[in-house]
C-alpha cells in the first residue's frame, strides 16, 4: 500500500471558527475557485458565481458558518491571516450592496439568497460534505467544478488526480501504528521519527519554528478565551463560562499577560479538583473563540480543537513542561498519531460522527502527554488506544447546527480522557495490551460506516431533534 505522506502542518492548520469541515474546507476551496479562474481566464471576465452546497454541507452549513466562509474565500481573504473582527461587517456589506468583491478587486453581482443554494435533499457520493462552483463568463462560456471538504480542513478536487512527482518520499513512510513502531525499534522517540520525516519538506529549524507558531496561537486562543465574557452568536444564547471560572479559579487576582497568568495558575497547588477546573476552563476557552469565529487551530479539527491546547496547557502549567522543546515534543507526536487515524479511519464527523473529531484529538493529546511523560512509545500508542476506545460511537449531533452544543463540553471531556488514558498506560506494560491501536483505528472506522447518517453532522438525530430551538435567520 502506497503511503500518503501527511506533515504536522496539514494536522494542525490556523484558521478561523467554528468548524474545520463546514468553515476552513470550503474558504479554502473557495480559493481554489479564484485559482481555477485565474488559470482558465481572468477574474475581469467573470459574470457571476453560484454555488450548490450538498449534504452536511447543506443541513449544517449555516449554523457552522459555511456561507460566510465561502464569501470570504472568494473575496481573496486568508483565513490564517484575516482580522477576524473584519468578518461581521464584510459580510454585511456583501449582503445589503448585493456585490462582492472578487478576489479583493473585483466587483461581481452577488445576491446571497439566490446565488448560494443550501440543497438539503442531495447528497453526492464521495462525500457528505460537497459544493460545487458554478462560473459564468462575460462572453457566455461557463464551467463547474466540485470540491469536498474531507475533516480537518483538507480538500480534494472532484476527480482530481494526484501527480506522482507531487508525493513526498519521506525516510520513515508510515501508514499505521504498526509503521510508526517499526522506525521506533531504531531508538527514535514518535517524536523524533515525525521531526525526520518533517525534515523532507523543510530544515528542521523551519520545522520547530513553524510549530512554535502553532502554539502561540493556541496559547493565545485559550488566553483570549479565558478573558472574554458575553454570549455566542448563533441564537442558542449561550453564555461564555471560561472567563467566569478563570477569575474564580484565580480569585479574581489581576495579571497583564499570558506569562503572569500562568504563573498565578501554577501558584495555586496541586489539588485534584483545582487541576480538573483549569483543564476543562482552558477546553472551554478555546471552543467558545471557536464558536465565536475566532482564530483557532485545527486539533486535528476546530470542532475538537480545545483538547490538546488544554492537555498541553496541563503539562505546562502542572507537570512543569514550559520548555520549547517539549513543546515541541508534543505536538509532533501528536500530529503522527492524528495522521495515522486519518490514513486508517478520518477526521471527519460528517463521515465518522464526533469520534472522529473529539475522540481523534483526545487519542492525539494522550499519546504526547504519555512521550513528555516518560512513556515509552508503546505506551504512547497504548494511551492513544485508550483515549479512543472510549469515545467510539460518539455522535455528532450539534443543535441548530451551531458548533456548540455539546461540542464545547465535550472538548473537556476529551481533554480529561486524553489525561486518564495518559495515566493508566504510564502505569501499565503493553506488551500485554489486548488492543492495539490499529486495531482500534479499524474499529473506529467500521463503526463509522455502520452509523446512521442523521449522527453525521446533519442535526437530523440525537439532541438535535430532542432539544427543540427556533433560531433567526441568517
Amino acid at each position: 500500500m502506497p503511503h500518503e505522506s501527511i506533515s504536522v502542518f496539514d494536522m494542525f492548520k490556523i484558521g478561523v471558527g467554528p468548524s474545520s469541515s463546514h468553515t476552513l474546507g470550503p474558504w479554502r476551496a473557495a480559493l481554489a475557485c479564484l485559482e481555477q479562474i485565474n488559470h482558465r481566464s481572468s477574474l475581469y471576465e467573470v459574470k457571476s458565481i453560484k454555488i450548490m452546497l450538498y449534504g452536511s454541507l447543506a443541513k449544517t452549513g449555516r449554523g457552522h458558518g459555511t456561507d460566510i466562509a465561502i464569501y470570504m474565500g472568494l473575496c481573496g481573504e486568508d483565513p490564517v491571516t484575516i482580522d477576524v473582527n473584519s468578518i461581521t461587517p464584510k459580510v454585511r456589506s456583501i449582503q445589503t450592496k448585493k456585490e462582492l468583491l472578487l478576489g479583493g478587486i473585483v466587483p461581481i453581482q452577488f445576491d446571497t439568497d439566490h446565488d448560494l443554494h443550501f440543497l438539503v435533499k442531495d447528497c453526492l457520493s464521495f462525500h457528505p460534505n460537497g459544493l460545487s462552483f458554478l462560473v459564468e463568463l462575460k462572453n457566455g462560456n461557463s464551467w463547474c467544478d466540485t470540491y469536498f471538504s474531507i475533516g480537518g480542513g483538507f480538500i480534494v478536487k472532484e476527480n482530481q488526480v494526484v501527480d506522482k512527482k507531487d508525493q513526498i518520499d519521506l525516510p520513515f513512510p508510515i501508514n499505521t501504528a504498526d509503521d510508526l513502531l517499526h522506525w521506533c525499534m531504531k531508538g527514535l522517540s514518535i517524536s523524533d521519527v515525525v521531526l525526520e520525516n518533517e525534515s523532507a519538506w523543510r530544515s528542521e529549524a523551519n520545522t520547530r519554528e513553524g510549530v512554535l507558531q502553532i502554539w502561540k496561537a493556541m496559547k493565545d486562543c485559550i488566553y483570549r478565551g479565558c478573558k472574554t465574557d458575553g454570549e455566542l452568536p448563533g441564537g442558542l444564547e449561550v453564555q461564555r463560562r471560561a472567563s467566569a471560572l478563570n477569575k474564580k479559579l484565580l480569585k479574581n487576582q489581576t495579571y497583564t499577560d499570558f506569562e503572569q497568568w500562568l504563573a498565578l495558575i501554577k501558584s495555586g497547588g496541586q489539588n485534584f479538583n483545582y487541576i480538573l477546573d483549569w483543564v476543562s476552563c482552558f477546553a472551554l476557552a478555546v471552543n467558545e473563540e471557536n464558536a465565536s469565529f475566532g482564530r483557532v487551530v485545527t486539533a486535528p479539527t476546530n470542532g475538537a480543537a480545545g483538547v490538546i491546547p488544554a492537555v498541553l496547557l496541563y503539562f505546562i502549567a502542572f507537570c512543569d513542561g514550559y520548555t520549547e522543546e517539549k513543546i515541541i515534543k508534543f505536538l509532533l507526536t501528536a500530529s503522527e498519531v492524528g495522521s495515522i487515524f486519518k490514513k486508517g479511519a478520518t477526521i471527519s464527523a460528517a463521515m465518522g460522527g464526533c469520534q472522529a473529531e473529539i475522540g481523534v484529538s483526545s487519542a492525539m493529546a494522550a499519546a504526547a502527554l504519555t512521550e513528555l511523560m516518560g512513556g515509552t512509545q508503546r505506551q504512547s500508542l497504548m494511551a492513544a488506544e485508550i483515549a479512543m476506545e472510549h469515545h467510539l460511537g460518539l455522535t455528532c449531533d450539534p443543535i441548530g447546527g451551531l458548533v456548540q452544543v455539546p461540542c464545547i463540553e465535550r472538548n473537556t471531556m476529551g481533554a480529561i480522557k486524553a489525561i486518564t488514558a495518559s495515566q493508566l498506560a504510564l502505569q501499565s506494560s503493553p506488551d500485554f495490551a489486548k488492543v492495539s491501536l490499529d486495531k482500534v483505528i479499524k474499529t473506529m472506522w467500521d463503526t463509522a460506516l455502520d452509523m446512521n447518517s442523521k449522527y453525521k453532522e446533519t442535526s437530523d438525530g440525537g439532541l438535535a431533534i430532542n432539544i427543540p430551538i427556533s433560531l433567526p435567520e441568517c
